[in-house]
């Protein structure tokens, strides 16, 4: 099995405004896609919708300020992985540790999609630091994948 780990700090911002960024449709798509749609209470079906297809997550756990797990429902080569958000206050800084667990090789799907992962980690740090995150269509792109 093999991860994609990832670390931020986001300034000035509390662990349950980083909760909230993960939790609400609104924060969602303020940082990782416009077209964010579903429920994001524990069981429901969050739907994240890109240019070149989707990403469907089952939230599995949820810890007000501290944790946010999802279990990928779609696409295909994501299923068996989690994605987990794990919270807490430093100093001036909530950090932010994040991992997309379970895949079952480091195939180059899975390099992409870690740096995609960075890049909405950036977009969610942006989005809580300034007001202003950069979710898709607006993220960088790094390749025909997007």
């Amino acid at each position: 099995m093999a991860d994609i780990l990832q670390r931020i700090g986001v300034e000035q911002s509390s662990p349950e405004q980083v909760y909230d960024a993960l939790t609400t449709l609104d924060g969602l798509s303020g940082w990782w896609t416009e077209k964010t749609s579903g429920e994001t209470d524990v069981g429901g079906v969050i739907e994240f919708r890109f240019g070149p297809g989707g990403v469907d997550m089952k939230v599995a756990e949820l810890d007000p300020g501290r944790l946010v797990r999802w279990d990928v429902v779609e696409p295909q080569e994501w299923i068996g992985t989690s994605v987990q958000w794990d919270l807490r206050q430093d100093g001036d800084y909530t950090i932010v540790l994040f991992k997309h667990e379970g895949w079952r090789e480091p195939v180059e799907f899975m390099h992409h999609c870690s740096t995609k992962w960075a890049v909405f980690l950036m977009s969610l740090k942006q989005l809580l630091e300034t007001g202003e995150g950069t979710p898709e269509p607006r993220d960088v792109k790094i390749s025909d994948w997007h």
